[in-house]
């Protein structure tokens, strides 16, 4: 199914969310290093609920970590400074979603690291400066999830 890849979280509650939206929809969740918490934080547990132990996280070292051991199909970062709408792509069930810390968002070196049609956005009214992370990946793995059949009961 779909990779979710948080880098540099630095919210538990926004993490513990992810958490919980991995283990209802079978998405698989990547966390890269350093976490702006620590994994047994009390708001994450929280946010999460009970879902902790049906959700599939990972931790890493490093987004290069993530590639070299997963091998996603593609890479789509999700960034107010993409060109591309979300709703424009089609997904496939091995794509990797790479979502930036809630404070700064992907870094500039990142997203040009990628092609301008992999930067993706969700549109918002001219002037908003951004969602909250964890309703913005909700929207773009809900989206895939659309597209492919939802791959849920």
């Amino acid at each position: 199914m779909f990779h979710i890849v948080l880098i540099e979280p630095q919210i538990p509650p926004n993490t513990g969310n992810i958490i919980r939206l991995c283990a209802n929809c079978g998405a698989k969740l990547h966390l890269v290093q350093p976490l702006g918490f620590d994994l047994s934080d009390r708001k994450l547990k929280r946010a999460g609920l009970d879902y902790h132990d049906m959700a599939n996280v990972k931790l890493y070292d490093s987004f290069t970590q993530f590639i070299s051991l997963i091998k996603p199909h593609r890479v789509f970062a999700c960034s107010t400074k993409g060109q591309q709408n979300y709703s424009q792509i089609r997904y496939d069930a091995w794509d990797a979603l790479v979502f930036g810390p809630e404070t700064r968002g992907l870094s500039t070196a990142f997203l040009n690291s990628l092609p301008a049609t992999n930067v993706i956005r969700i549109p918002m009214l001219t002037g908003s400066r951004s969602l909250n992370l964890s309703n913005a990946t909700a929207i773009i793995v809900y989206e895939a999830l659309r597209q492919n059949g939802f791959g849920v009961d």
